[in-house]
């Protein structure tokens, strides 16, 4: 017997009955019924042609037909050095080559086993004349490139030139007369706009998948230099570098990548803006080095207790932790613990915008510098300078010479010693003095830890562990206080409540 069996069926002999009186009943009634009546109860209505939808959808084959051929997929091939166990032997040990001989390392010695890695993304036309815009990250460190277009010609490519911090990078193909799509103004987009990929998500060609716009001008931590559109179209491995169009047909962006758990897609997908692209390509394709805006400062979140401590009215804007000596913004007069709230007359509304409005603007250009200063604002003038590429610093260098004792601060619950010249230099600071020990109290609850550097406590610089004592001893009890402490490179403000004495 069905486990799903309808629970009101009729025992056999009662449903035999039951048969028969309708049978009866049946018959009685077609005695009294017109022919008309019982053949209008047995019609059947014809289709008068295809259902009509009662909502209107977006159509996306007229853009399909048109502009798919100009998108391409494009497979990479790289090698990566496979990882060796290191020999523990040195090479003159008899165990050397016998280590060696069973799968050991080389120990230096020529070159290791190497990995080929295949990796697809997609990417789309430009040029009738062969240049194909593509993510930097499909093609970073690839020996061969290969464009295959939609009609499955594939092409050699030569990749022309990327940027890292742009994730954008420009191939050129051997090819003429090659259908393009037209290029659309990514300012434009509004939220809520319907949006069409098309990219070889986990290597399946040509697929395409829609969604809208969920947010315009989103800053990423690893990516602080591009104003992502974000967006619930479907985009997978495999997409990244493909064509992102709007309705028009226009390209708007291209495909970059996704916030994921389990490496799927999980609704938030993020696009480089077209305008951000196209200032890329033509530097790359008039193969200029590819420059940045640049402050010398850094900046952190103003919270909501933090603005409390700063005397500001609301939590906004981007809080000044450092400035870099003879940097821009040391030369306009920006201090730490300013905090910037508009930049070339566009709002700061948080640490995120910053970058992306400084680093998108032309080196050696002038802006207005909208600040804080102990909650009163100013305008500073800023002569924007480009960023300086990145200098390998030694930290294992440290001073030989005696240090000094530390002293105990209680109310602050730390134990501090003055800084000694060779760390002052190291770390290009002036001022300052060093936590060796933290213990239960209002900078262990801040998160000061052991080997930060305090340099400034209620606004006010600190040079001595007497002057860092004698300004905690006169600062009022359960009121925030910011306090500006230093760690490797990086600075950053806290909040401490301190007790009572």
């Amino acid at each position: 017997m069905s486990r799903h069996a309808p629970q009101n069926r009729l025992p056999l002999p009662q449903a035999m009955g039951a048969a028969l009186l309708a049978l009866t009943l049946g018959l009685s009634g077609c005695a009294q019924a017109t022919p008309t009546a019982n053949t209008a109860a047995l019609s059947v209505p014809a289709q008068a042609g295809p259902a009509q939808p009662l909502v209107n959808l977006p159509d996306f084959t007229p853009i399909i037909d048109r502009y798919g051929p100009t998108v391409v997929n494009i497979s990479s091939t790289s090698s990566k050095a496979l990882a060796q166990e290191h020999n523990p032997f040195p090479p003159d040990s008899p165990f050397y080559r016998f280590f060696k001989h069973f799968g050991g390392s080389q120990g230096g010695h020529g070159a290791g086993p190497q990995e080929k890695i295949q990796s697809l993304g997609s990417g789309f036309i430009l040029s009738s004349d062969g240049y194909i815009v593509t993510a930097a990250h499909v093609v970073r460190g690839a020996q061969h490139i290969v464009v295959t277009l939609t009609n499955h010609h594939a092409y050699p490519a030569k990749l022309v030139g990327l940027s890292v911090r742009y994730d954008t990078a420009l191939l050129k193909i051997d090819a003429q007369d090659l259908p393009t799509a037209p290029l659309g103004n990514s300012d434009d987009l509004r939220v809520g706009q319907w949006l069409l990929a098309v990219g070889a998500p986990f290597g399946f060609f040509n697929t395409v998948t829609q969604g809208v716009v969920s947010a315009t001008n989103r800053p990423l931590p690893d990516d602080e230099y591009i104003p992502f559109i974000q967006s619930d179209v479907p985009i997978n491995p495999g997409n990244s570098g493909g064509p992102l169009f709007n309705m028009a047909g226009q390209v708007i962006g291209i495909n970059d990548q996704i916030y994921t758990n389990s490496g799927g897609y999980m609704g938030l997908s993020f696009s480089i803006p077209i305008n951000t692209v196209m200032q890329v390509v033509r530097d790359l394709k008039e193969h200029k080095p590819i420059e940045f805006g640049y402050l010398g400062v850094e900046v952190q979140s103003v919270t909501p207790q933090m603005a409390q401590a700063l005397h500001l009215k609301e939590p906004v804007g981007a809080l000044v932790a450092s400035v870099m000596s003879n940097g821009p913004a040391a030369h306009a007069g920006l201090r730490p613990g300013d905090v910037i709230v508009t930049f070339a007359g566009k709002p700061v509304y948080n640490v995120g915008q910053l970058p992306l409005l400084v680093g998108s603007s032309k080196p050696g250009s002038t802006a207005a510098l909208g600040i804080l200063r102990d909650g009163k604002p100013e305008t500073l003038q800023v002569t924007v300078g480009a960023l300086p590429k990145p200098e390998k610093t030694d930290e294992t260098v440290s001073s030989k010479a005696a240090k000094p004792s530390a002293l105990e601060i209680p109310r602050l619950g730390v134990h501090v010693r003055a800084l000694d010249a060779a760390m002052m230099d190291r770390l290009k600071i002036h001022h300052g003095v060093v936590i060796t020990d933290v213990g239960e109290g209002a900078a262990a609850e801040a998160g000061i830890r052991p080997g930060m550097i305090l340099q400034q406590i209620a606004q006010q610089d600190v040079s001595t562990p007497q002057q860092l004592e004698a300004i905690v001893r006169r600062l009022p009890a359960d009121t925030p206080i910011p306090v500006l402490v230093r760690q490797g490179p990086s600075s950053i403000y806290v909040v401490v409540t301190l007790p009572k004495h």
